[in-house]
């Protein structure tokens, strides 16, 4: 099972990672979340499966609802 997650997790990305485990941290179905955050929910399905184009105005607002938020910040050197 431990691998399986960590499959998952490096196949979707560290954002929609993030808000599948607050999610489930939370209890939430991901309906229940998208109602919340007030976004749809095929938007939600598409976030957390890892979908590479998405409004980011979106993924804010569920992040949000987490109480974080995305900002920039420099890469570093060796990822340039």
């Amino acid at each position: 099972m431990r691998r399986k997650l960590e499959d998952l997790q490096n196949s979707v990305g560290p954002i929609a990672w993030f808000i599948r485990i607050q999610r489930k941290g939370a209890g939430l179905t991901q309906e229940e979340l998208a109602t919340r955050s007030g976004v749809g929910s095929r938007f939600l399905k598409e976030l957390e499966l890892g979908k590479p184009t998405l409004r980011m105005d979106k993924v804010q607002q569920v992040l949000q609802f987490f109480g974080h938020e995305l900002v920039a910040s420099p890469l570093p050197e060796d990822r340039r």
